[in-house]
C-alpha cells in the first residue's frame, strides 16, 4: 500500500488535534514508549505529521492559494473582502480564517513532529544491533525533523518571527512562549537536519520512495533554508535586511547541494511535460526529476481543482472528469518571456480550458493563462461527473533541477560565476530545448551571461521563473533575493507596454490568437508567438489575447494596476510587506505573550 492511502488518516486514534497550539493534549490515550520502541508502530507515529498535509492549511492554502502575487503567478484581490482576498492584497487581518488555519496546523504538525523525535530519540532503537532496524529508525528521525523544518520555514515566511517549539507536550511545560528571532529558529533548524541527513535512506531505499522524505529531500532542504536564512527578510520597521553572516549559509547551501549531486546525482528526463504528468497518473519513479512530492490519497488534495488546466464539468456535461478551476492565473508577460523554443512554456502556461463537451478550447485571451502541468482530464480514470476536489494527485515539493539551480546560486554569490556554477545552469537548460539548439540556447546562452556575478545571478532569476512556474514557490525566492517590489514593478510597466503597443497596432506578438481543434481533436494555435493580420483561412477562431489588455475606460484591464498596487505602494513603497498578522485566536491563548507589533499593524 502506498503511503498516500494511509498517511491521511494515520494515527487518528493515537493523536487527535487540540483546541490551541500550545495547548498539550493529554498522552494517556497512548504511550510514546510503546509506540516507538518498534519499526511498525514508530512508522504510524511519524505518518501523524504528514496526516497535517492533508488539511486545508497545506492541500490549497500553503500549496498555493497564498502564495501570490508575483511575477508569474497573479490574482485579484481588492475586489472582496473574503479571506483569501486579504491575503492577495496583502490587506489580511487577525481574524482571517486562512490563516489561523495555517497557524493552527503548522503547530500541530510541530507538535506531532516533536513527539516523534522524542520518542525515537529515547527509544534506544537508533543504536540498535539490527541494522535494519538501526537504519530505519534513524530515518523515520530524519523524516521528523525535516517536516518540522518545512513547517517552521513556512510560519517564518507568512508571520515572521514566531515561538520556536521543540519538546513534545507534556505537564510542566510552559506552553506559552515568545517569539523567537526567525534567524535563531533556521539556524537551529538547518544544524538539526545537518545532524541527521547522513542517517537517512534515499528514496530507492525507502518503501513509498519519492511519497515519502527521504535523504534526497533532507539535503535538498538544507540548501533551501540555508538560501532563506541568508537572504533578504522583512524587519517590523518595513524594510528589508540579511544578516552579517549570511554567506556563511550560503556555503552551507553550495556544500549540501554539492554533496547531492556527488551521492545521488541524476541526469534529468529529457521529456518534461511527462514529469507532471506522472503526478496525474500516478507514477512516482525515484532517481529521477521529483525528489519528494505530498502524497495525496484519492479523495484528498486540491490539485487540479483550485490549479491546473481549467476543465468545465458538472452533471450536465459530456463528460465525466468533474469541474477544476485555476485561482493563480499566468500575466502575458510571464507568457511572453520564455524563448519561443522552450518547450517548458507550451507544459506550463495553458492557452485552453476543457468545455463541459470535453473540447478543447481557448481561454480567455491573455486574462486567464492557466498552469499547464496539472489537470483532473489527465487522470487515467475520470472521478465523477460532479467531483472537484479530491482528485489525488501528488504535489511537488522538491525537484532535482532545483538543487542544480540553488548549487548554482551559491556558487556564484561565493565565488561568480565559475565553470561548476555554469555546468549546472547549462544542465538544467540542456532538458528545456531539442537538442539540435543546444549550441545556440544552452552553450552560448549561459557564455552569455557568466560575464559576471550581476549577470549571473540575473540568469538565476529568470531560469527558477521558466522551470518552476506554477509551482508556487516564486513568492519565497523574490522574499529571499530582496527584489519582491521590484519584480511586481517590471512586471506593471510590461503588462502596460504590451497592452499599449497591441493598442496601436506595433506590436510583434499576437494581439490576436488564431486557433481550431483539428480532425485528431487536437487543440492548435495558429501564431502562438507572434501578431499575424489575418489567419489563412476561415477554419480559424479569432480570440483577442495583448489586445484584451487594453480597456476602453481605464485604458489597461484594471488587475493590472490593482492586482500589484500593494507590492509596489503599500504601507512602504518599494518594499512589500508578504508578513501578516498572528490570528487573534492565537494572540488570545497566548495569555498576554503574543501581540501584533510592527509592520504597520
Amino acid at each position: 500500500m502506498k503511503i498516500k492511502y494511509i498517511i491521511i488518516a494515520a494515527a487518528v486514534t493515537m493523536m487527535s488535534s487540540c483546541s490551541d497550539f500550545l495547548e498539550p493534549e493529554s498522552l494517556s490515550t497512548f504511550d510514546t514508549n510503546y509506540v516507538f520502541s518498534n519499526v511498525d508502530d514508530a512508522r504510524k507515529g511519524v505518518n501523524a505529521i504528514y496526516s497535517h498535509f492533508g488539511q486545508d492549511a497545506f492541500r490549497s492554502r500553503l500549496s498555493n492559494n497564498m502564495t501570490g502575487n508575483t511575477d508569474i503567478e497573479r490574482q485579484s484581490g481588492w475586489n472582496s473582502n473574503g479571506d483569501r482576498y486579504q491575503i492577495w492584497n496583502l490587506e489580511a487581518l487577525e481574524s482571517n480564517r486562512d490563516l489561523e488555519i495555517v497557524w493552527t496546523y503548522a503547530y500541530q504538525a510541530i507538535r506531532d513532529a516533536n513527539i516523534a523525535i522524542e520518542g525515537l530519540e529515547a527509544s534506544g532503537k537508533l543504536e540498535s544491533s539490527d541494522v535494519t532496524e538501526a537504519n530505519t529508525m534513524n530515518h523515520l528521525l530524519g523524516e521528523a525533523y525535516t517536516l518540522r523544518a518545512y513547517w517552521y520555514s513556512m510560519l517564518i515566511y507568512y508571520f515572521g518571527d514566531v515561538p520556536y517549539i521543540v519538546e513534545a507536550p507534556k505537564a510542566g511545560n510552559d506552553f506559552n512562549l515568545p517569539k523567537e528571532n526567525r534567524n535563531v529558529i533556521l539556524a537551529g533548524e538547518i544544524q538539526n537536519l545537518i545532524n541527521v541527513e547522513a542517517n537517512m535512506l534515499w528514496a530507492d531505499q525507502v518503501p513509498y520512495g519519492i511519497e515519502q522524505v527521504n535523504r534526497e529531500y533532507t539535503l535538498g532542504m538544507i540548501a533551501r533554508l540555508s538560501l532563506q536564512r541568508g537572504g533578504y527578510y522583512l524587519t517590523p520597521d518595513l524594510t528589508m535586511a540579511r544578516e552579517s553572516d549570511y554567506l556563511d549559509y550560503y556555503q552551507i547551501a553550495k556544500d549540501y547541494t554539492s554533496k547531492l549531486i556527488s551521492l545521488k546525482d541524476r541526469e534529468l528526463p529529457e521529456d518534461y511535460r511527462q514529469v507532471f504528468m506522472n503526478e496525474c497518473k500516478f507514477l512516482t519513479p525515484v532517481n529521477s526529476d521529483v525528489l519528494f512530492e505530498v502524497p495525496f490519497a484519492v479523495g484528498n488534495g486540491d490539485v487540479a481543482w483550485n490549479i491546473g488546466v481549467r476543465v468545465e464539468g458538472g452533471p450536465t456535461a459530456a463528460h465525466s472528469y468533474g469541474s477544476g478551476n485555476n485561482y493563480m492565473a499566468i500575466p502575458p508577460t510571464y507568457y511572453l518571456s520564455f524563448d519561443t523554443t522552450d518547450i517548458r512554456r507550451d507544459v506550463t502556461c495553458s492557452l485552453y480550458k476543457i468545455n463541459p463537451s470535453f473540447e478543447q478550447e481557448f481561454v480567455n485571451g491573455g486574462l486567464d493563462i492557466g498552469q499547464g502541468k496539472w489537470s483532473r482530464h489527465f487522470l487515467d480514470t475520470p472521478p465523477g461527473a460532479s467531483s472537484a476536489k479530491g482528485t489525488g494527485i501528488n504535489w511537488p515539493m522538491m525537484r532535482y533541477p532545483d538543487v542544480l539551480l540553488m548549487f548554482a546560486e551559491a556558487e556564484n554569490e561565493l565565488n561568480g560565476p565559475t565553470s561548476e556554477a555554469q555546468e549546472a545552469l547549462r544542465r538544467v537548460r540542456r532538458r528545456a530545448f531539442d537538442a539540435t539548439y543546444w549550441g545556440t540556447k544552452v552553450d552560448a546562452y549561459v557564455a552569455q551571461v557568466s560575464g559576471g556575478k550581476d549577470t549571473f545571478f540575473d540568469a538565476i532569476v529568470d531560469e527558477r521563473a521558466w522551470e518552476f512556474g506554477g509551482e508556487m514557490i516564486r513568492k519565497y525566492e523574490l522574499i529571499r533575493w530582496g527584489i519582491y517590489s521590484e519584480k511586481m514593478a517590471e512586471t506593471v510597466e510590461g503588462l502596460k507596454q504590451l497592452a499599449d503597443a497591441a493598442f496601436n497596432g506595433t506590436t510583434q506578438f499576437p494581439d490576436y490568437m488564431y486557433w481550431k481543434t483539428d480532425e485528431s481533436g487536437d487543440f492548435t494555435i495558429l501564431n502562438p508567438n507572434r501578431r499575424v493580420v489575418a489567419p489563412p483561412d476561415d477554419t480559424w477562431n479569432q480570440q483577442s489575447f495583448l489586445l484584451a489588455l487594453h480597456s476602453d475606460q481605464f485604458t489597461y484591464q484594471e488587475w493590472i494596476t490593482k492586482d500589484w498596487e500593494n507590492y509596489i505602494n503599500g504601507p512602504q513603497p518599494g518594499v512589500v510587506r508578504y508578513i501578516f498578522p498572528i490570528p487573534a485566536s492565537a494572540i488570545a491563548n497566548s495569555q498576554g505573550t503574543l501581540s501584533n507589533d510592527g509592520y504597520g499593524f
